[in-house]
């Protein structure tokens, strides 16, 4: 029996490896190149379209346990990611082009996966996963709400501008990791453009009154009936003029913080700070952190070469925004990522619910181990509740559908200590991500 994956991004891959190493014969299906999204730049396997980051690497952060947990359940991707990562502090960001190239590689070399690049605009039959993401194409949107009788619920999401490195003015822009010692200054991951008090609020006037593409076209597209003038968009993303227009400060206290970093140049730390993470591993480019926007590509030439150190910055890429889709996963699907309606078919990644890079993997490996081991009538997968892998789970099937969208892994998703010990935030991570891993390594029969 063929199992069908449709979605050639991170989830449908991961999906698909899983699958096809516990013995199933997979077809992956990918759209792309020959109907691409307003989003996507390649026709590449699992291309990252906004930040190169899969986030914090650390134990004691939800990121970082979420992917120490990958790692033992035997990701592909994660293991793709650790191959091609660029430095990026705690974080774990890779080469864009790298990490596509690594996944590529191991699924067109892998004997049961075969490679399909064409549109699917109709449900497929099970056994079969859905991993196509936030831009679920309008034909397959369509005969999702058939299937569901659900309304989509969506949000609009938003993509950062990468600039060419050798554009940076390094006699203004400083090298340094937050809350390095003085001698590892000019040694740190990222690129900081420093802000006078002054400088600081001539930019946010520029910012917020920079023109704005209307919201439109394909993000309008999914289906008639939608508002799509309402600017309905994930807190974890929201566009840097959007934060801009809170208060005189909102900056300044959110990305542009000036936290834990010295201006080598000035002796003092800075009014706010516009950090650039290196975005492949060459080194020669680097992404605005924090800065998604949807401004016209012209203010956004403007704008942000305002930004103390971009004065002569050439753009690789600007910023944009684009529709993300999913689906009311709480009443479509159960604790497995598996319709109701239709047994064998099981829904990945953003659409069902999960947010952030790392999640969209998780909900991947899930959703193969399950469909492979249904196929081979074995029982599906019983993660424990405390492990964040595990938490992902339960979340998409029983959050509460009136406020709800996709989520990314975070601490609040796991059961509070059984023991009743008072413990500082920190002391608390700490034990949720020990917790975790003792009990995964358990169910794995790790010891």
């Amino acid at each position: 029996m063929t199992l069908k994956v449709i979605g050639g991004g991170l989830a449908g891959c991961e999906a698909a490896w899983q699958a096809a190493e516990r013995g199933i014969d997979v077809e992956l299906y990918e759209m792309r190149p020959e109907k691409s999204t307003g989003a996507h730049r390649t026709g590449d396997l699992a291309e990252l379209v906004c930040s190169n980051s899969l986030g914090s690497n650390l134990m004691g952060r939800a990121a970082g346990l979420l992917k120490a947990e990958l790692r033992l359940l035997g990701s592909l991707l994660i293991s793709c990611a650790d191959a091609s990562s660029v430095p990026a502090g705690g974080a774990l960001a890779v080469d864009r082009q790298a990490f596509s190239d690594c996944i590529l590689h191991k699924i067109e070399s892998h004997p049961r996966i075969q490679l399909i690049r064409r549109e699917i605009t109709e449900i497929p039959e099970s056994p079969a996963i859905l991993a196509t993401g936030p831009l679920t194409s309008p034909a397959l949107s369509s005969a999702l709400k058939a299937l569901t009788d659900e309304d989509q619920l969506y949000f609009y999401d938003a993509i950062a501008p990468i600039v060419h490195r050798d554009s940076v003015d390094m006699a203004i822009a400083f090298r340094s990791n937050r809350y390095d010692r003085d001698d590892e200054r000019d040694k740190g991951d990222y690129l900081n453009c420093p802000f006078t008090e002054e400088q600081y609020y001539k930019f946010r006037e520029a910012l917020l009154a920079a023109e704005r593409i209307e919201l439109r076209g394909f993000e309008a597209a999914i289906e008639d009936g939608v508002d799509a003038g309402r600017e309905h968009y994930f807190q974890g993303c929201q566009p840097v003029e959007v934060i801009g227009r809170r208060g005189e400060k909102s900056l300044a206290f959110g990305p542009m913080r000036p936290v834990g970093l010295f201006d080598p140049h000035t002796g003092r730390r800075p009014f706010a700070v516009v950090q650039l993470r290196q975005d492949n591993i060459a080194g020669d480019l680097y992404n605005l952190v924090g800065f998604q926007t949807n401004l016209k590509f012209s203010e956004q030439a403007r704008v942000f070469r305002m930004i103390p150190g971009l004065e002569n910055a050439t753009f690789e890429r600007y910023g944009q925004m684009h529709r993300n889709t999913f689906i009311a996963a709480p009443v479509v699907l159960n604790d497995q990522y598996e319709f109701h309606r239709q047994p064998g078919l099981f829904a990945a990644g953003q659409l069902a619910g999960v947010e952030g890079y790392a999640g969209n993997i998780a909900s991947g490996l899930v959703t193969g181990i399950n469909a492979a081991r249904q196929i081979r009538g074995e029982a599906p997968l019983g993660l424990p509740l405390t492990t964040m892998t595990g938490a992902l789970l339960n979340y998409v099937a029983h959050a509460d559908l009136r406020d709800y969208q996709p989520t990314k892994a975070m601490f609040g998703l796991l059961p509070k200590p059984e023991d009743g010990v008072r413990r500082s935030k920190r002391d608390r991570y700490a034990y949720y991500s020990e917790r975790a891993i003792v009990d995964l390594k358990a169910y794995l029969g790790l010891g």
